[in-house]
């Protein structure tokens, strides 16, 4: 899991540092930069499912906060309606401007509070320490692309974030080892 951690969050830790971006891009070509990128990220988060699942379960490290896995089917589903916005030109994503990484924020911080043992612990505070560092660094470069939102957008955003959300739930024990909190 460590390994996968480091490898997708490390990949995705280039872009905020455009000078290294650029020139990795400069330097291998941009189309294949972004296979290498896709190829490493694919990589890294099959590692860390992988991994997650194999851990060793119970090494409890705090206790599970009750608000956090009262919260977590909420806040999942908003973080999964700002993933789905992040890509698509909505008014969501003309507000919050990085609505992936405020998805993210909410997504691991949820987790992390929720889980309390060790696996949990190293795999949500990762993507949260993360996501915290990216939005930063997006934030201080002015990292936002010019676009005109449109309302249809708006709609599949949320619908689809509310299905995959409702489907990542339904089958969180299937997909993760671990059963969603309800």
């Amino acid at each position: 899991m460590i390994v996968g951690l480091v490898l997708f969050l490390g990949i995705h830790l280039v872009p905020t540092a455009p000078g290294l971006r650029g020139a990795l891009a400069a330097r291998i070509g941009d189309k294949p930069y972004r296979g290498v990128f896709a190829l490493l990220s694919a990589v890294g988060l099959l590692l860390i499912v992988v991994g997650y699942r194999t851990a060793p379960n119970g090494v409890p490290l705090f206790a599970p906060l009750s608000a956090a896995r009262a919260a977590a089917p909420v806040a999942v589903t908003v973080a999964f309606v700002l993933f789905a916005a992040a890509n698509m030109r909505t008014h969501i994503r003309a507000a919050l401007k990085h609505p992936m990484l405020i998805g993210l924020l909410l997504w691991s911080g949820v987790h992390l509070g929720a889980n309390g043992d060790l696996s949990g612990t190293i795999l949500f505070g990762s993507f949260f320490v993360y996501s915290v560092i990216d939005l930063f660094s997006a934030l201080r470069r002015h990292a936002v692309k010019a676009f005109v939102p449109v309302w249809t957008h708006d709609a599949i955003a949320v619908l689809a974030g509310i299905l995959a959300a409702w489907l990542t739930m339904r089958f969180h024990g299937a997909f993760f080892g671990v059963p969603a909190v309800a």
